[in-house]
């Protein structure tokens, strides 16, 4: 009997383990979105601008890009005392390479050159018009002004014409345009002896080279 019933309970267990099927849970695979690799921005180039005339510190000066005419007259030491832009577009963008001339009280002149046959950015000479031949035009040429004295090819008395440059000051110009080969910027005048800060700042705008 002991066996007998052994038997019919070993049967209806595995009868009840074959009517229970085991729920299969299928895995989902989580994709994980590859990471974006983002380039660096590269940095803006700076603008080199040459103010010269009626400023603190003429020269060559760097401001970043989408700068005004305002921040490179800032970046050379702002306006000098007796400056007078007359009627420069101080609002106007600059391009790279461009050059800012600034006149003074006794020749107003304001003027902006891109290095292209016209002057841009709305700049323009003063009503008062240049001490040396007549009103400072627009720059031409390439952008060097028909009123200004050409410093390679002046004669002394073309220089005296000049303010602050008699006899003695125009012979100086001469031996030192002979002794180095001429000029090649307008800067080297500052090497010529006796041509300070102000004297340099009188006659940067009225000559080119």
């Amino acid at each position: 009997m002991l066996l007998v019933v052994a038997v019919v309970l070993t049967g209806s267990r595995l009868t009840a383990a074959r009517g229970h099927e085991l729920d299969t849970v299928s895995a989902t695979p989580v994709l994980t979105p590859a990471a974006s690799v983002s380039s660096p921005t590269p940095s803006p180039v700076p603008l080199r601008v040459h103010v010269m005339g009626a400023v603190v510190a003429p020269g060559v000066v760097s401001v970043p890009a989408g700068s005004r005419v305002a921040d490179a007259i800032a970046a050379a030491g702002g306006l000098a005392r007796d400056a007078d832009c007359a009627e420069l577009n101080l609002a106007a963008e600059l391009p790279d390479g461009a050059q800012i001339v600034i006149g003074t009280t006794a020749d107003p002149r304001g003027e902006m050159r891109t290095g292209q046959a016209d002057s841009t950015g709305g700049s323009g000479s003063g009503t008062g018009g240049s001490g040396a031949g007549g009103s400072g035009g627009a720059a031409t040429g390439g952008g060097t002004s028909s009123s200004t004295v050409n410093l390679n090819t002046a004669t002394a008395a073309q220089l005296e014409t000049l303010p602050g440059v008699g006899p003695v000051m125009a012979q100086r110009i001469i031996d030192w345009r002979t002794a180095n080969g001429g000029f090649t910027r307008v800067e080297e005048l500052q090497e010529v002896d006796g041509i300070g800060a102000k004297t340099y700042a009188k006659l940067a705008p009225l000559v080119h080279v």
